[in-house]
């Protein structure tokens, strides 16, 4: 019998990357302005665009 193999990372990746790229984007929205907004408006607004896009597609 083969041992099971995890699904952890199956799982959890996603959400992770999401969470972490919104804590760089409100990390970067407190650090200054120039290119520190562009970033903080790319760290906002993906996670944002990925959950409006998930919420649009299921109706």
């Amino acid at each position: 019998m083969k041992p099971r193999q995890s699904n952890f990372w199956k799982v959890f990746s996603t959400p992770l990357v999401i969470g972490l790229l919104s804590a760089a984007g409100l990390f970067a929205a407190l650090l200054g302005d120039g290119i520190w907004d562009a970033l903080s408006w790319v760290g906002l607004g993906v996670p944002a665009f990925l959950a409006l896009k998930g919420l649009l597609l299921r109706s």
